[in-house]
């Protein structure tokens, strides 16, 4: 309950905090490429449900529905604004609509895309799909875009181990040192 309440409390604030920069974002790529301002993608969430995740798009409109690391050269489809927004995280800001409906938490492992099979069933063996999926996560601090499935599997595992609003706390810190840095992420 705490960390739910939590999740709203923040999600609010930073809603206040990032509207203009939002509706900035959204003329750039409006103006910059053809196609929607937001990429909504089928994810899989608490207990395997389905679910829609919003994401402000960086990658042209034909790019295959593929997590990023699959795409072979994901810079090959990025739109002309798309770079940026990823380098600077800008792209997930939309994903406080999806906390803010109770799909996401802040804090927890990143919801998989619904063909990524693999992942999804090590989850379920492991007990991780029960847990709320978060923006940021123990996985995405210890490597993020650069770290293998398993590897992601483990650091989840660990998480739902640790679980505590400390834990929380510190993983969201971490996670503003590697968005300010730049760590670990693929454009």
């Amino acid at each position: 309950m705490v960390k739910r309440s939590l999740d709203i409390l923040l999600s609010l604030i930073a809603a206040a905090i990032f509207i203009i920069p939002c509706l900035i974002i959204a003329i750039l790529i409006k103006a910059t490429s053809p196609g929607p301002i937001f990429y909504v993608s089928k994810r899989v969430g608490q207990n395997g449900k389905l679910f829609t995740m919003p994401k402000f798009r960086t990658m042209r409109t034909d790019t295959p529905e593929l997590a990023t690391d699959k795409l072979g050269d994901p810079t090959t489809y990025l739109t002309p604004i798309g770079g940026f927004l990823r380098k600077t995280s800008l792209d997930e800001l939309p994903q406080i609509i999806s906390v803010l409906l109770g799909h996401m938490s802040l804090v927890g492992p990143r919801p998989a895309l619904f063909n990524q099979t693999d992942l999804i069933t090590q989850r379920q063996k492991r007990g991780i799909d029960n847990l709320r999926p978060g923006i940021t996560g123990w996985a995405q601090v210890n490597g993020r875009d650069d770290i293998a499935s398993d590897i992601k599997i483990q650091l989840d595992a660990e998480y739902m181990a640790r679980q505590s609003l400390w834990f929380d706390i510190k993983i969201m810190l971490i996670t503003i040192y590697a968005v300010v840095s730049r760590k670990d992420i693929s454009h």
